[in-house]
């Protein structure tokens, strides 16, 4: 079983406040649906500037106008470039003089960059009224290999990047982060449309200061986007990165990059030590769904069953068992089923006997399918005159109804 994220009544009513307020001056913006979860709140740490900002809203809810603004005080102290917080700031400030009914009521013409905020306040608020659920975990992380010491996934729906620590396969939550995301929102398509794709990635560089301006922040990772399966479906583009924000540039609204994953300059650098260069998983979704352990435990004793009589076969020299476990659209680089088949059945035949082994699997679900995985493993191959050990990729998916995996993609990793 899987279920998507908990999204709670209060958290509904919130959204509709935050669109358009009416509420009372000292109440500001945070009315009483932020007041019913307090509680949910106060167990929220104080050390990072969106706990900070968090507790200052709670402070506001509850009425406690002058410890809301000391806070807001302290945290732009640290955080000087944090807009929102300067937002509040004035708010908690006009309050004093005068009812306000909304979030940023200035009276200015140019109303953008106010509703842009506003998406932020939501984005933000959103993470701590609706909790993580810890007995649950993402279900794309099916299996993490041993070299793998992390994995990402970042949920757009929701402007957020979570953070696990592979422990024996499994995944095991660390910390999450705000994000901003493409201006036209996900599933991107072509070169230029502005959008954030939605798959299976994986780091593929680290690119330090030296070799960025200013506006991606102090270090930058590219994605491996287009991945195999976007290439099979057309798209296009390039230059998906996760990196940070300009010097003057605290955190960008929720929908405003070119399609790359933006974090705060400091929640990046935090991240960094995590992340390895052609290893680590980038999972991008737009509805983050979350699996119990055992639903996942199960789904990875199937796929894990495929890969090994795949192997036995290979091993085996049973090429009908062998070309079975292939779909009918299979394809290798520019290779059709049929053509690489009798490439492989030629290659093979020369080699008997021969020892396949697979070691350091990873198991990663495609978001938004429960058809199609993408497996990684190290492949070590020998027989009577060739001896090697390279990294494979392979994308398994059902066919049919009856729920038979067969290997679309197969290439060096």
């Amino acid at each position: 079983m899987n279920v998507q994220t908990p999204r709670a009544g209060c958290t509904r009513r919130l959204i509709t406040t935050l669109a358009g307020i009416t509420a009372a001056a000292l109440s500001l913006w945070v009315t009483t649906a932020l007041a019913e979860e307090a509680s949910g709140l106060s167990t929220a740490s104080t050390t990072g500037p969106e706990s900070m900002l968090v507790k200052s809203l709670q402070e506001i809810s509850e009425s406690r106008m002058d410890s809301a603004l000391n806070g807001i005080e302290q945290l732009l102290k640290t955080n000087p470039n944090f807009r929102l917080a300067h937002l509040i700031k004035g708010d908690l400030l006009l309050a004093r003089a005068r009812p306000i009914h909304t979030i940023g009521e200035t009276g200015l013409a140019i109303q953008q960059p106010i509703d842009d905020l506003r998406e932020e306040a939501r984005a933000r608020l959103q993470r701590h009224l609706a909790p993580i659920p810890l007995d649950m975990t993402p279900k794309y992380l099916l299996q993490m290999p041993p070299e793998q010491k992390y994995a990402i996934v970042a949920d757009t729906g929701r402007s957020r990047l979570y953070l696990y620590k592979n422990v024996d396969g499994s995944p095991r939550y660390l910390a999450d982060y705000y994000i901003s995301t493409g201006k036209n929102g996900s599933q991107k398509l072509k070169e230029g449309d502005k959008k954030t794709p939605i798959g299976v990635y994986f780091v593929t560089d680290n690119l330090p200061r030296q070799r960025l301006s200013d506006f991606y922040g102090g270090m930058a990772f590219p994605i491996n986007y287009p991945n195999e399966w976007d290439k099979r479906h057309g798209r296009s583009g390039y230059g998906i990165w996760l990196h940070g924000t300009p010097p003057d540039t605290y955190s960008r609204p929720p929908r405003a990059s070119d399609g790359c994953v933006v974090l705060a300059n400091d929640d990046l650098s935090a991240l960094a030590s995590t992340l390895q260069v052609g290893i680590t998983s980038v999972i991008i979704s737009d509805q983050m769904e979350w699996i119990k352990p055992h639903d996942a435990a199960a789904l990875r004793r199937k796929l894990a069953q495929h890969l090994e009589r795949w192997r036995r076969s290979w091993e085996s020299g049973n090429m009908d068992d062998y070309v079975a476990i292939y779909g009918s659209d299979f394809s290798s680089g520019e290779q059709k089923l049929a053509e690489w088949m009798q490439d492989k059945r030629q290659a093979d035949a020369e080699k008997n006997p021969a020892k396949v082994g697979i070691s350091n699997v990873g198991i990663f679900l495609y978001p938004g399918r429960d058809d199609l995985a993408v497996i990684n493993f190290d492949e070590e191959y020998s027989s009577n005159d060739l001896s090697n050990k390279i990294k494979k990729r392979q994308y398994w998916m059902k066919e049919d109804k009856s729920g038979s995996w067969k290997i679309i993609y197969e290439s060096a990793a």
